[in-house]
């Protein structure tokens, strides 16, 4: 209570003792002409009569606020909810942060119970609780019956791929698929384009781009089979017909080691032949960051670049800061960006319909870890622009709107390939091979080879 000789400002709060003169009404200041000392103690009764005339005297005057509500909100803060809702986020960090080792708990567990030998039996038998094994059904386990799905969902679209390569009867080409298992255990579908009647002069290794798969290239490989190029395509993981969610890119450094290897697979089988790379968007930036490893650059006499992802376009700039703490805790969450239906990537309307119907090209929302991916691999590329000397062609529609036209004129200018062409397209959109001109681009494509072979 602070007194003047004229005014009194009266604090009504809960009284501290029996004589405390203080009573709680709403944390507010009231203004009266009652005079009054604070270090004086009143009876009841004298306070009683002094509440009922502050009480009174505050009706018919202006009420001041005790604060201006942040006290209301600091309670709010550390309230028994807000604490609740604390301790459940942190719960679901930690399962997320142990969620990848509950598998490899499993399987070394089932690798040490076979090597277990007689001491270690004995000790397990001292330690019966060590060895007890509780069998619940699977149904309880969510995170099983999500992998089940996947892999039904990868056989399927494995099933559709391989279909397609049996329903491919042209009398110019074979075309074959094979499988092959990574060190990480996925199996890759890969399928080939070998001319019938044309002299193999050489080989091109063909990587797809995000979203899509290798049999979207069909007819571009049998041009080139027309020109003496047989023609490799892979699915990287989560694509096509090959394992894993589908678009879901948990590391491309694994696409580009699965590239190392595919590589040296068709060079194996192929001997004495000149190979070159061709990548498209990502599938160009997995190229690219293939090439740097000095074993690759000498096994390749080439690549071709189209719309290659050395930068890419996010619809914003929250985007790019956001990726990759989103993706730490929630990898494969779905963010809403420019799809089909806001970056159109073709100006030709037959191959805009073909593309998004086709069941084994993803047309949802980009997941977290794939952008993720995405904008570490284009951040990687930019930083060694300076170290790629392999001979390379780059095409890059100048109205493309997924990945940047000028990234890739700063790797023409950046690299120190002394064999370096660039094209770029005026007016043309991302996916060049489906444009309107797509005829002109893929004669582009051959006379450079022919250049080289």
């Amino acid at each position: 209570m602070s007194c003047s000789s004229t005014k009194t400002i009266i604090s009504l709060r809960q009284p501290k003792s029996k004589y405390s003169p203080f009573v709680k009404c709403s944390r507010i200041y009231v203004k009266t002409n009652v005079y009054y000392s604070q270090n004086r103690c009143l009876p009841k009764s004298r306070f009683k009569e002094l509440y009922h005339l502050a009480s009174s005297t505050a009706k018919g005057m202006a009420v001041e606020p005790f604060t201006s509500g942040a006290s209301g909100r600091l309670t709010a803060l550390f309230s028994l909810r807000a604490l609740r809702s604390l301790l459940l986020l942190l719960n679901a960090v930690v399962l997320l942060l142990l969620l990848p080792f509950r598998r490899q708990r499993r399987v070394s567990a089932s690798v040490s119970g076979e090597k277990v030998g007689k001491d270690e039996k004995q000790e397990c038998g001292r330690k019966w609780w060590a060895a007890t094994v509780v069998r619940v059904p699977s149904a309880m386990f969510h995170w099983r019956n999500v992998a089940v799905a996947v892999d039904h969902e990868a056989a399927a679209r494995r099933s559709q791929a391989i279909r397609r390569v049996f329903q491919d009867d042209d009398d110019d080409t074979v075309r074959e698929f094979s499988l092959f298992s990574t060190a990480r255990g996925d199996t890759l579908f890969t399928q080939s384009w070998t001319p019938i009647s044309v002299k193999v002069r050489g080989l091109v290794v063909l990587l797809h781009g995000l979203n899509e798969h290798s049999g979207r290239y069909t007819s571009f490989a049998k041009r080139l089979n027309a020109n003496g190029f047989k023609v490799f395509g892979m699915d990287w993981v989560g694509h096509g017909g090959s394992d894993g969610l589908h678009a879901f890119v948990h590391s491309l450094d694994d696409a580009v080691v699965d590239l190392k290897i595919f590589l040296e697979k068709v060079l194996a089988e192929n001997p004495g032949l000149p190979c070159f790379c061709f990548g498209h968007s990502t599938g160009g930036a997995i190229v690219l960051k293939a090439v740097l490893d000095p074993k690759v650059e000498a096994q390749v006499a080439g690549i071709i670049l189209t719309s290659p992802a050395v930068g890419i376009q996010p619809t914003h700039p929250i985007v790019v800061a956001l990726a990759p703490v989103i993706s730490f805790l929630v990898p494969r969450y779905q963010i809403t960006i420019a799809n089909k239906k806001g970056r159109p990537v073709s100006r030709d309307p037959e191959a805009l319909v073909a593309k998004y119907s086709d069941p084994l090209v993803y047309t949802g929302p980009l997941r977290v870890r794939t952008a993720c991916e995405l904008l570490r691999i284009t951040s990687y590329l930019q930083q060694n622009v300076n170290r790629f000397t392999v001979p390379f062609l780059v095409l890059h529609g100048t109205d493309d709107t997924i990945t940047d036209p000028q990234a890739s004129q700063k790797l023409y200018e950046g690299a120190a390939s002394t064999d370096k062409t660039i094209k770029l397209l005026q007016g043309l959109l991302h996916d060049l091979l489906f444009e309107p001109e797509r005829e002109a681009i893929a004669d582009d494509i051959i006379q450079w080879l022919n250049c080289r072979v």
